[in-house]
């Protein structure tokens, strides 16, 4: 479990932030990978880990209205689709145990209907 400070942190000082207005929104990776190696034989993977708080949201997938939603992106093909009925804040970002041979980016394109 993290802690108040751990997800602090992780709010302001490692994920990228975007601020969810009421509304249904389609999130997807549409380019970019992370590379774990940060090394050219080993090709990276289209990933990024999500965090959603702060408001009610639905994921379409669950129908459950909660304040807070982790999940992931894992590929271009995967979509998460939200019904954001209160303003939330995405985070996203990425989790390795050995940060320091870690390399590349993602975009993730944040689509509102």
């Amino acid at each position: 479990m993290f802690d108040q400070e751990q997800l602090r942190h992780i709010e302001q000082d490692i994920a990228t932030t975007h601020e969810l207005t009421p509304g249904v929104y389609t999130l997807r990776l549409r380019d970019g990978v992370f590379n774990y190696n940060a090394d050219d034989n080993h090709p990276g993977e289209p990933f990024v880990l999500l965090w959603i708080h702060g408001g009610t949201v639905i994921n379409q997938k669950t129908g459950v209205p909660v304040s807070s939603i982790w999940t992931t992106l894992n590929r271009y093909e995967d979509t998460l689709r939200l019904d954001v009925r209160a303003p939330a804040t995405l985070c996203a970002f990425f989790v390795d145990t050995y940060p320091d041979d870690n390399a590349g980016e993602v975009t993730i394109s944040v689509i509102k209907h």
